[in-house]
């Protein structure tokens, strides 16, 4: 698939630009929206790794597909509500939007009952935007410490930059707000600015609409 291989291509030459392994990168194939006829190029083209932002959603479409390709890594990227926690455990197998208080606490329950433990980013609002999900910048470590004493495995940080402005800014900070509280993995960058990410530290990379075209319309 042609798309496939310019995004992986694109993402291993601003790895070495930064004197990064292009395999230090995980392309997260944003699915959401596009039916299962969309997905199953990319899945016969060997990418494996995909993100949904709904459970209700993932569930209508993934286990069918997942049937055919038993080693596919479904990733939540979207928010998630408290009630739908143990939802998402059953069918992810990384969860990129932990931003609460409430969160922490519905997710470790359900850790805890269905002893699967999955990885997590904690979602950063690092634009400080009232629409936007994430936590504070400044809430970072005491949500981290909530996650950790709930014995949810955080990974990394998660953030999506405000639209419209350079994005390298938002993404260097980000690292430096990783670094400074002892987490390695970061989850930034899409579609429109995936390299800059790269060359700043991303180790997930979230591309939707150059892979798949423009999202259906409703």
């Amino acid at each position: 698939m042609d798309q496939l291989e310019d995004i992986r291509a694109r993402i291993a030459k601003s790895a070495r630009i930064a004197a990064r392994k292009p395999e230090a990168v995980e392309l997260v194939a944003i699915s959401k929206t596009h039916a299962a006829e969309a997905i199953r190029p990319l899945l016969d083209a060997g990418q494996r790794v995909f993100g949904e932002n709904r459970v209700q959603e993932a569930e209508a479409k993934w286990p069918a597909l997942r049937e055919d390709y038993p080693d596919v890594q479904l990733h939540l990227v979207g928010q998630l509500q408290s009630n739908k926690a143990e939802d998402a455990l059953a069918l992810f197998d990384c969860i990129h939007s932990l931003d609460r208080a409430s969160l922490v606490a519905a997710l470790g329950k359900a850790m805890e009952k269905t002893g699967r433990k999955v990885p997590c980013f904690i979602q950063v609002n690092i634009g400080a935007e009232d629409q936007k999900g994430g936590c504070a910048i400044a809430e970072v470590p005491e949500l981290l410490a909530l996650a950790r004493d709930a014995g949810i495995p955080v990974v990394g940080l998660m953030c999506v930059p405000p639209f419209g402005i350079e994005a390298a800014p938002f993404f260097a900070l980000l690292a430096r707000i990783a670094a400074d509280n002892g987490l390695e993995q970061l989850s930034m960058g899409m579609s429109e600015d995936f390299e800059t990410a790269v060359m700043l530290g991303a180790t997930h990379v979230r591309v939707g609409s150059a892979l798949f075209g423009a999202r259906p319309k409703n």
